[in-house]
Formats: structure tokens, sequence, C-alpha cells
């Protein structure tokens, strides 16, 4: 059984794990859009606290790296990387996609994340969770192209949605993704900023 730190601040949610032996701690706000930086720590220092876990205990540091929240997800990833760098531990990555994918029991759907302004962030997954088709930034339209099943943890206006709760989430896409502890951990914002794009006009 591994002894993990797992932070998900990708949206407008917060969740932190802290797992030590059989012993799982799951620290859950579901509404602190805005106040990441400042509530993330505190949240850390609880889970870590109940769970009775050193982060120099952790067999690795945990963290979803978008799409989603641009601030969000540097957020999370940086504390991750501090944590990693600090304790020389290593680091676990979980996309957005994955964190709902892992708790899915159906073959041949797709994931879809808001991105504002009628758009999407998309990925399709297959049997055993292969990716079928590639994370893409799409209009609603193009969504319901995909004729597939849809899957997120938000409210969203699209026909055959199911939603799932993040906050259960996070637990069984660290166990279970096929990734592999690294020492590198990068964010996948799946398109550019609104300030870059601004920049080119």
């Amino acid at each position: 059984m591994s002894n993990f730190l797992a932070i998900d601040t990708s949206s407008r949610y917060l969740t932190v794990l802290a797992q030590k032996g059989e012993r799982l701690i799951k620290r859950h706000l579901p509404d602190c859009a805005m106040k990441h930086s400042v509530l993330l720590m505190d949240e850390v220092d609880k889970a870590l606290c109940e769970a009775q876990l050193k982060i120099s205990d952790c067999d690795f540091i945990a963290a979803v790296t978008g799409p989603g929240s641009f601030t969000g997800i540097r957020i999370g990833v940086s504390a991750a990387k501090g944590f990693a760098l600090g304790a020389d531990k290593p680091l676990l990555s979980v996309t957005s996609f994955e964190l709902i994918a892992y708790n899915v029991f159906d073959e041949n759907f797709c994931v879809v994340i808001d991105a504002a302004h009628g758009h999407y962030y998309t990925c399709g997954f297959g049997k055993d969770k292969e990716i079928t088709f590639p994370p893409a930034y799409l209009s609603a339209e193009q969504v319901l192209s995909l004729g597939q099943k849809l899957y997120g943890f938000e409210d969203l206006p699209l026909e055959n949605y199911t939603k799932l709760n993040a906050g259960d989430c996070l637990e069984r896409a660290v166990k279970n993704t096929k990734n592999k502890p690294s020492q590198e951990m990068h964010a996948l914002y799946g398109r550019k900023s609104q300030a870059e794009e601004a920049r080119k006009c």
C-alpha cells in the first residue's frame, strides 16, 4: 500500500488526499474558486496531520495537471513540485481527463471539461482506458458530433452527459492510472490563455 499526497486544484473545487498505509484522508472543498492559493496549504496540513503522514514518508506526490483553470493548475502543479523537490520524492501526473476516465466503467466515451464560451476540452477513451480521441479544444457542436457518451464533473448543457463528483474521483485515478512517478510534471492547459490570445491580436 503506497503512502502519498495528492492535490487537485484544477477547477472550482479543491481536493487533497493523504494516504498512509490503509489510512486515507480526503479533504474536499466543493467551491473555492479564486481561493486555491489561500486554502491549499492549510488543507494539505490538515490532511497530513489526520493521516499521521509526513511528506518524507510519501512514495510520491500527485497532482491533477489540467486542463481546467489556468491559475488553479499552476497552483497545484507548483505546490506538488515544491513538496517533491524539498523531500526528494517523485511526481505523479494525472490529467483532468484521467481523473474522470478512471471512474467511468463504460467503454468508448469522451470526457468533457468546460473551457468557457461554448467550448470544451475533450478526450476520448476506449477499452482499458486507452485514448481513442486525443485531447482537443472543441465547440459544443463538435463534441456532440462525436456521438459518444459524455462524462465530466461540472453541470454542462450537453446531451448524453453524466456528471461525476470530482471529489470522489481523485483516489481511484491516482491508484489506477497507468502513469508512473517521475521527476517531471507539466501543466496541460489545452489552449492558450486569454492573455496570450489577446497578445496575438
